[in-house]
């Protein structure tokens, strides 16, 4: 078990262990393990005027800085450094972080088009294993915003402020 199934058990939260090949980015997570990109969570460290905050969006979209310090009403929020990455979330492994608020304190601002599936995939921790479980479980009882903080992938432009 890692640190996050372990947590999930003892909050009686139903999940499924997918082991897969290494895989470094929720891109290469949901290629591994043959599921829509859609339903895959991707992990975003954020630093917002209070700390760190976790950004939560499908792995088949990119995060749009803007959209989120609009809805953080955060003007400084940005992405949090992997030093700081290492620093302060030790016990996971880089680019594996699990979108569990419970577990990491930390506020969390979730793209709605997670929440049109019955179960997400992401992370445990590791970058060879994942978690799938149904996200009202998840968020219950966490510091929450659901807003629009995404745009869909476009291979043909890229701006300073898209995170792939």
């Amino acid at each position: 078990m890692t640190l996050a199934t372990d947590h999930l058990a003892k909050r009686g939260i139903r999940f499924e262990v997918l082991p897969h090949p290494r895989a470094t980015s929720a891109m290469e997570e949901a290629r591994a393990l043959g599921v829509d990109a859609e339903s895959v969570v991707k992990t975003i460290v954020l630093d917002i005027a209070t700390g760190h905050a976790l950004a939560l969006i499908p792995a088949s979209r990119r995060l749009d800085l803007d959209l989120v310090r609009e809805g953080l009403e955060d003007p400084t929020a940005r992405l949090a450094a992997e030093e700081e990455l290492t620093r302060d979330f030790p016990e996971f492994e880089l680019g594996a972080l699990p979108p569990l608020p419970s577990l990491l304190h930390v506020p969390i601002i979730i793209d709605p088009h997670l929440l049109h599936h019955r179960s997400i995939t992401f992370s445990s921790g590791s970058q060879r294993e994942s978690v799938r479980a149904a996200p009202h479980r998840l968020f219950t009882g966490a510091s929450i915003t659901i807003t629009p903080i995404t745009r869909p992938i476009d291979l043909r432009s890229r701006s300073d402020t898209d995170v792939t």
